[in-house]
């Protein structure tokens, strides 16, 4: 049996040495073993097998969400003066910096929360884990045959491996197109083996055959989940998780049927099943404080949480306060702020924002917002001197993302009025889960208002709205049989609004831009100059950190202050966020 300790050597050195490097760290294997010689040790493995990495806030800065408040801009606020400013606001790290402008991250090391380094040990380290246990799978099965445990273990492993994988080849690699343009971009090593040898070499291969592993490890897992054995199941491969990940993985495929068919399983096929699932918003009636709002995000019994992962991250610090931030023209696009949007009327802030505290921020400057669901949870390792290691729950699936993409798979196969009866379910549905008070407060006073088709098409067909494209032929950039017909554009910017307002702050932007073929671009420093990424630009993967390319031992991650060191937080009012 391999050691537990021979699993986080791989982590080190296995994948750091994707690029030959002369220099031998470990002359031999340490004979130190714990073995994993029971059905319990294997479940109990596993429960460390998933990712502690968090790509969300190197996603969100390398998408089209976040700001340079160097660069002169409009203000967030509609009521102040609106003239051009701008404001001299530290980044976080020089890293910021490079990613921000597109640039290799060479100032951010692999002990850094929120690197591309901690992205690539994090998740190479999660498949290193779920490699040892398969293997340990095999050997307990070949002596005592293939138990019900094991079995179930066997599927949560392969879907581990499987998702971290997806998560490496959409940060690191162009974005699928199809089976045969794919093989000509590079991809990530697939790694499907246990580490026995120091500094072995591993072929990146292409992000076709990287898809194709992803599947076959996906299939075969969720064909033999089994939740009997999880004591709290959303902080695992539960089944409806892993319907959510095959969704998602079709979508980026663009494989509509199945990707309805794996959101229906979840969803159901009626509105009571679907409306049971969404985001219950009534659970934050009595909230007060920032850690009520993101409690009640992030609790396992919120039905539309599907799968929950504890990861180390910064992302809550760097988000607010500092140079790059959700502030001017991107809040305005992101939370819908528009004062004559068909959707609500006298707020700047559409009120399913306010109402589940997606909106804090500062009350003297503009600073930026921040959203509850990424409130960081902080483990003291000494509470007196304050330090600790800081998480983020990463909330991996949730059903209401799931609806999204169950709309927008039944948009591209031509069943119009069953995509545009999700867009509004995901619209009035929300509303429909407000508490009594919230209910009275802004639907029946008239403030916020139902989703229609014909609301949909008066609206999302004008260009000069926010988040709407004249056309979507763009994505014929990511291949020529992608085609979205004219007639799909109103709503393919209503979905477009709908996926950016519900994944801010959690990186799915940067992977729908990517996918859908959009050209991007950041307005850097106090002169704006503009860094465009135009159709297959190589900038649009995130480069792979200098350490795996130099080769070298990772390091460990460093206790932390608990002090954020932000600008104190407030909850804006309700008053606070009526146009004046």
């Amino acid at each position: 049996m391999k050691s537990i300790k021979h699993i986080f050597i791989y982590a080190a050195i296995g994948v750091a040495a994707l690029t030959s490097c002369g220099e031998s760290f470990l002359d031999k294997i340490p004979d130190e073993r714990t073995d994993i010689d029971t059905e319990d040790k294997v479940m109990n493995l596993l429960k460390s097998a998933y990712p502690n990495a968090n790509y969300e806030w190197i996603a969100e800065l390398s998408s089209d969400n976040l700001i340079d408040n160097w660069a002169p801009h409009l203000p967030t606020k509609p009521w102040d003066p609106q003239v051009l400013s701008h404001y001299n606001y530290a980044a976080y790290d020089r890293a910021d910096d490079q990613l921000f402008a597109f640039e290799p991250a060479t100032y951010a090391t692999y002990s850094d929360y929120d690197s591309p380094g901690s992205l690539w040990e994090g998740y190479y380290a999660s498949i290193a884990t779920c490699n040892a246990a398969l293997e340990a799978i095999d050997e307990l099965a070949a002596k005592d045959g293939m138990t019900a445990k094991l079995k179930a273990s066997r599927a949560e492993a392969l879907l581990i491996r499987a998702y971290s994988h997806f998560c490496l080849v959409n940060m690191f690699c162009q974005p699928y197109k199809d089976e045969q343009a794919s093989k000509n971009d590079v991809g990530i090593p697939y790694v499907k083996e246990v580490e026995n040898v120091v500094n072995k070499h591993y072929d990146r291969g292409n992000v076709a055959n990287v898809y194709a592993n992803i599947q076959q490890d996906l299939e075969e897992g969720l064909a033999n989940v089994n939740e009997e054995y999880y004591t709290v199941p959303k902080w695992h491969f539960n089944l409806n998780a892993a319907h959510a990940f095959a969704a998602r993985f079709y979508l980026y495929k663009r494989e509509w049927a199945k990707v309805i068919e794996h959101a229906n399983f979840v969803l159901g096929t009626d509105n009571t099943t679907l409306f049971n699932m969404m985001m219950d918003y009534s659970v934050f009636e009595n909230c007060s404080t920032g850690d009520d709002y993101s409690t009640a995000w992030q609790h396992p019994t919120q039905n539309n949480n599907l799968m929950l992962i504890t990861t180390g991250s910064l992302l809550e610090r760097r988000c607010f306060g500092y140079r790059y931030s959700i502030a001017g023209p991107k809040a305005r696009e992101i939370f819908l702020i528009g004062t004559r949007h068909p959707l609500w009327s006298s707020y700047y802030v559409c009120p399913i924002a306010i109402v589940s505290g997606m909106c804090f921020g500062s009350s003297t400057h503009d600073y930026g917002y921040i959203n509850s669901k990424i409130f960081e949870q902080f483990e003291y390792s000494d509470k007196i001197a304050r330090i600790g290691y800081p998480h983020i729950i990463l909330r991996a699936f949730t059903a209401n993302e799931l609806l999204l993409n169950r709309a927008e798979a039944k948009l591209m196969l031509g069943q119009v009025n069953e995509g545009v009866e999700d867009l509004c379910a995901y619209w009035n549905n929300s509303i429909e889960k407000f508490s009594e008070a919230d209910h009275k407060a802004y639907y029946e006073a008239g403030y916020i208002k139902d989703c229609t088709k014909a609301t949909i098409e008066k609206w999302y067909v004008d260009p000069a709205n926010n988040n709407c494209f004249a056309d979507w032929h763009f994505t014929q950039n990511i291949s020529s049989s992608y085609v979205v017909p004219d007639n799909l554009i109103p709503y393919m910017n209503c979905l477009n609004e709908f996926r950016r307002f519900e994944t801010m702050f959690e990186g799915l932007r940067y992977f729908d831009l990517k996918r859908w073929g959009v050209n991007w671009s950041h307005s850097i420093g106090v002169e704006a100059a503009v860094t465009q990424l135009e159709t297959n630009d190589p900038r649009k993967a995130i480069e792979v950190p200098w350490e795996a390319i130099s080769a070298g031992m990772a390091s460990s991650r460093p206790a932390v202050s608990s002090s954020s060191g932000a600008n104190e937080l407030v909850l804006f009012t309700d008053e606070d966020f009526r146009i004046k």
